[in-house]
Protein backbone atom coordinates (compact mmCIF):
# COMPACT_ATOMS: atom_id res chain seq x y z
CA UNK A 1 0.00 0.00 0.00
CA UNK A 2 1.18 3.53 -0.78
CA UNK A 3 0.17 6.96 0.45
CA UNK A 4 -2.05 7.37 -2.62
CA UNK A 5 -4.15 4.43 -1.39
CA UNK A 6 -5.01 6.18 1.89
CA UNK A 7 -8.30 8.08 2.11
CA UNK A 8 -8.94 10.49 4.98
CA UNK A 9 -12.66 10.71 5.78
CA UNK A 10 -14.11 13.42 8.01
CA UNK A 11 -17.50 12.40 9.33
CA UNK A 12 -19.91 15.27 10.08
CA UNK A 13 -17.21 17.98 10.44
CA UNK A 14 -18.44 21.29 11.82
CA UNK A 15 -15.46 23.66 11.93
CA UNK A 16 -14.31 25.19 8.65
CA UNK A 17 -10.93 26.05 10.16
CA UNK A 18 -10.39 22.45 11.16
CA UNK A 19 -11.17 21.23 7.66
CA UNK A 20 -8.66 23.67 6.18
CA UNK A 21 -6.03 22.65 8.71
CA UNK A 22 -6.68 18.98 7.88
CA UNK A 23 -5.95 19.73 4.22
CA UNK A 24 -2.64 21.28 5.20
CA UNK A 25 -1.74 18.40 7.53
CA UNK A 26 -2.51 15.90 4.80
CA UNK A 27 -0.38 17.61 2.17
CA UNK A 28 2.51 17.89 4.67
CA UNK A 29 2.51 14.10 4.75
CA UNK A 30 1.92 13.26 1.10
CA UNK A 31 -1.79 12.48 1.50
CA UNK A 32 -4.20 13.87 -1.08
CA UNK A 33 -7.50 11.97 -0.90
CA UNK A 34 -10.03 13.67 1.35
CA UNK A 35 -13.71 12.82 1.72
CA UNK A 36 -16.39 14.54 3.79
CA UNK A 37 -19.56 12.90 5.04
CA UNK A 38 -22.53 15.11 5.90
CA UNK A 39 -20.54 18.27 6.70
CA UNK A 40 -22.38 21.28 8.07
CA UNK A 41 -22.36 24.42 5.94
CA UNK A 42 -18.67 25.22 5.73
CA UNK A 43 -17.07 28.61 5.01
CA UNK A 44 -14.99 28.41 1.85
CA UNK A 45 -12.80 31.41 2.68
CA UNK A 46 -11.88 30.06 6.11
CA UNK A 47 -10.99 26.67 4.68
CA UNK A 48 -8.74 28.14 2.00
CA UNK A 49 -7.05 30.45 4.51
CA UNK A 50 -6.24 27.59 6.88
CA UNK A 51 -5.24 25.23 4.08
CA UNK A 52 -2.57 27.74 2.92
CA UNK A 53 -0.90 25.95 -0.04
CA UNK A 54 -3.03 22.81 0.26
CA UNK A 55 -6.13 24.19 -1.45
CA UNK A 56 -5.95 21.41 -4.02
CA UNK A 57 -6.74 18.84 -1.33
CA UNK A 58 -9.91 20.76 -0.52
CA UNK A 59 -10.89 21.38 -4.15
CA UNK A 60 -10.52 17.68 -4.98
CA UNK A 61 -12.31 16.44 -1.86
CA UNK A 62 -15.29 14.13 -2.30
CA UNK A 63 -18.59 14.83 -0.57
CA UNK A 64 -20.98 12.06 0.45
CA UNK A 65 -24.42 11.91 1.99
CA UNK A 66 -23.67 8.73 3.93
CA UNK A 67 -20.66 6.96 5.35
CA UNK A 68 -21.65 3.76 3.54
CA UNK A 69 -21.23 5.55 0.20
CA UNK A 70 -17.93 7.12 1.26
CA UNK A 71 -16.30 3.77 2.10
CA UNK A 72 -17.90 1.63 -0.62
CA UNK A 73 -14.64 1.30 -2.59
CA UNK A 74 -12.41 0.69 0.44
CA UNK A 75 -11.01 -2.73 1.32
CA UNK A 76 -10.11 -1.67 4.86
CA UNK A 77 -11.74 0.91 7.14
CA UNK A 78 -10.05 2.17 10.31
CA UNK A 79 -12.04 4.22 12.79
CA UNK A 80 -10.21 6.55 15.15
CA UNK A 81 -11.60 6.60 18.68
CA UNK A 82 -10.35 6.67 22.26
CA UNK A 83 -13.54 5.21 23.72
CA UNK A 84 -14.35 1.57 24.36
CA UNK A 85 -17.66 -0.12 25.05
CA UNK A 86 -19.85 -3.13 24.42
CA UNK A 87 -20.98 -1.73 21.07
CA UNK A 88 -17.56 -0.38 20.12
CA UNK A 89 -14.34 -2.07 19.01
CA UNK A 90 -12.65 -4.04 21.79
CA UNK A 91 -9.22 -3.98 20.11
CA UNK A 92 -7.41 -0.84 19.01
CA UNK A 93 -3.91 0.06 17.79
CA UNK A 94 -1.90 3.30 17.97
CA UNK A 95 -0.99 5.24 14.79
CA UNK A 96 2.46 3.69 14.28
CA UNK A 97 1.10 0.14 14.49
CA UNK A 98 -1.79 1.05 12.19
CA UNK A 99 0.71 2.34 9.61
CA UNK A 100 2.73 -0.89 9.80
CA UNK A 101 -0.48 -2.92 9.51
CA UNK A 102 -1.32 -1.10 6.26
CA UNK A 103 2.15 -1.38 4.75
CA UNK A 104 1.80 -4.83 3.20
CA UNK A 105 -1.87 -4.63 2.25
CA UNK A 106 -3.46 -3.78 -1.10
CA UNK A 107 -6.48 -1.75 -2.14
CA UNK A 108 -7.81 1.47 -0.68
CA UNK A 109 -7.79 2.09 3.06
CA UNK A 110 -10.03 4.64 4.75
CA UNK A 111 -9.08 6.40 7.96
CA UNK A 112 -12.17 7.82 9.67
CA UNK A 113 -12.28 10.84 11.96
CA UNK A 114 -15.52 11.72 13.72
CA UNK A 115 -17.25 14.97 14.55
CA UNK A 116 -15.16 17.45 16.56
CA UNK A 117 -17.49 17.32 19.59
CA UNK A 118 -18.77 13.73 19.61
CA UNK A 119 -16.28 11.67 17.60
CA UNK A 120 -17.51 8.60 15.73
CA UNK A 121 -20.89 7.24 16.73
CA UNK A 122 -21.42 3.53 17.48
CA UNK A 123 -23.05 2.88 14.12
CA UNK A 124 -20.22 4.62 12.27
CA UNK A 125 -17.60 2.65 14.13
CA UNK A 126 -19.52 -0.53 13.41
CA UNK A 127 -18.73 -0.04 9.71
CA UNK A 128 -15.00 -0.09 10.49
CA UNK A 129 -12.73 -3.12 10.18
CA UNK A 130 -10.70 -2.07 13.20
CA UNK A 131 -10.12 0.83 15.58
CA UNK A 132 -7.14 3.04 16.27
CA UNK A 133 -6.34 5.51 19.04
CA UNK A 134 -3.68 8.09 19.89
CA UNK A 135 -2.20 7.48 23.37
CA UNK A 136 -2.44 10.75 25.31
CA UNK A 137 -2.71 11.92 28.90
CA UNK A 138 -5.88 10.90 30.74
CA UNK A 139 -5.94 14.40 32.21
CA UNK A 140 -6.92 15.81 28.79
CA UNK A 141 -7.46 13.07 26.18
CA UNK A 142 -9.35 15.13 23.59
CA UNK A 143 -7.32 16.07 20.50
CA UNK A 144 -8.05 18.73 17.91
CA UNK A 145 -9.20 17.15 14.64
CA UNK A 146 -6.38 18.49 12.50
CA UNK A 147 -3.79 17.56 15.13
CA UNK A 148 -5.05 13.99 15.11
CA UNK A 149 -4.88 13.83 11.31
CA UNK A 150 -1.33 15.23 11.46
CA UNK A 151 -0.19 12.50 13.84
CA UNK A 152 -1.62 9.72 11.69
CA UNK A 153 -0.31 11.38 8.54
CA UNK A 154 3.20 11.56 9.97
CA UNK A 155 3.23 7.88 10.91
CA UNK A 156 1.84 6.90 7.50
CA UNK A 157 4.43 9.06 5.75
CA UNK A 158 7.31 7.51 7.71
CA UNK A 159 6.10 3.97 6.97
CA UNK A 160 4.70 4.16 3.44
CA UNK A 161 6.86 6.85 1.83
CA UNK A 162 10.07 6.24 -0.10
CA UNK A 163 11.59 9.31 1.56
CA UNK A 164 13.97 8.09 4.26
CA UNK A 165 16.04 11.20 5.03
CA UNK A 166 16.47 14.80 3.95
CA UNK A 167 19.57 16.87 3.30
CA UNK A 168 21.29 17.79 6.55
CA UNK A 169 19.55 15.10 8.56
CA UNK A 170 21.76 13.33 11.07
CA UNK A 171 22.69 9.85 9.88
CA UNK A 172 25.06 7.81 12.08
CA UNK A 173 28.09 6.14 10.54
CA UNK A 174 27.74 2.54 9.46
CA UNK A 175 29.80 -0.25 11.02
CA UNK A 176 32.09 -0.28 7.99
CA UNK A 177 32.70 3.47 8.23
CA UNK A 178 33.43 3.16 11.96
CA UNK A 179 36.00 0.44 11.23
CA UNK A 180 37.72 2.74 8.71
CA UNK A 181 37.74 5.60 11.23
CA UNK A 182 39.13 3.34 13.95
CA UNK A 183 42.01 2.19 11.73
CA UNK A 184 42.75 5.78 10.70
CA UNK A 185 42.94 6.93 14.34
CA UNK A 186 45.11 4.03 15.48
CA UNK A 187 47.38 4.42 12.42
CA UNK A 188 47.95 8.02 13.43
CA UNK A 189 48.73 6.96 16.98
CA UNK A 190 51.07 4.24 15.74
CA UNK A 191 53.00 6.78 13.66
CA UNK A 192 53.70 8.57 16.91
CA UNK A 193 55.17 5.46 18.44
CA UNK A 194 52.09 4.85 20.56
CA UNK A 195 52.25 1.08 20.14
CA UNK A 196 55.89 0.23 20.70
CA UNK A 197 54.49 -2.33 23.09
CA UNK A 198 51.37 -4.43 22.65
CA UNK A 199 48.00 -2.71 23.00
CA UNK A 200 46.74 -1.65 19.58
CA UNK A 201 44.13 -4.46 19.39
CA UNK A 202 42.65 -3.36 22.70
CA UNK A 203 42.57 0.31 21.70
CA UNK A 204 40.95 -0.51 18.36
CA UNK A 205 38.14 -2.28 20.21
CA UNK A 206 37.93 0.67 22.62
CA UNK A 207 37.68 3.32 19.88
CA UNK A 208 35.28 1.22 17.81
CA UNK A 209 32.89 0.82 20.73
CA UNK A 210 33.12 4.49 21.73
CA UNK A 211 32.54 5.72 18.17
CA UNK A 212 29.56 3.38 17.79
CA UNK A 213 27.93 4.57 21.02
CA UNK A 214 28.61 8.21 20.12
CA UNK A 215 26.58 7.88 16.90
CA UNK A 216 28.98 10.07 14.90
CA UNK A 217 27.87 11.27 11.48
CA UNK A 218 30.11 10.61 8.48
CA UNK A 219 31.24 14.24 8.48
CA UNK A 220 32.06 14.11 12.20
CA UNK A 221 34.01 10.90 11.61
CA UNK A 222 36.12 12.52 8.91
CA UNK A 223 36.77 15.48 11.18
CA UNK A 224 37.85 13.15 13.99
CA UNK A 225 40.24 11.31 11.67
CA UNK A 226 41.68 14.62 10.40
CA UNK A 227 42.35 15.81 13.98
CA UNK A 228 44.41 12.70 14.83
CA UNK A 229 46.22 12.84 11.48
CA UNK A 230 47.10 16.51 11.99
CA UNK A 231 48.36 15.84 15.51
CA UNK A 232 50.62 13.13 14.08
CA UNK A 233 51.94 15.42 11.32
CA UNK A 234 52.59 18.34 13.68
CA UNK A 235 54.42 16.09 16.13
CA UNK A 236 56.60 14.56 13.40
CA UNK A 237 57.38 18.00 11.96
CA UNK A 238 58.38 19.26 15.39
CA UNK A 239 60.77 16.34 15.81
CA UNK A 240 62.23 16.96 12.35
CA UNK A 241 62.83 20.64 13.15
CA UNK A 242 64.83 19.69 16.21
Amino acid sequence: MTLSDIIIILVRPEESGNVGAVCRAMKNCGLSRLRLVNPVELHEGTIRARAVHAEDVWLNAGRFASLEEAVADCSLIIGTTRRRGRKRKSVSMPPDEAALFLKNRGGNAALLFGNERTGLEDGELDLCSLASHIPVSDAFPSLNLSHAVQIYGYELFKTLSDVRFVAGQWMPMSKGQINVLTRSVTNSLESLGFYRQRGRDYQERFFRDVFSRAGLSEQEGRYMADIFAKVARLTMNAHTAE
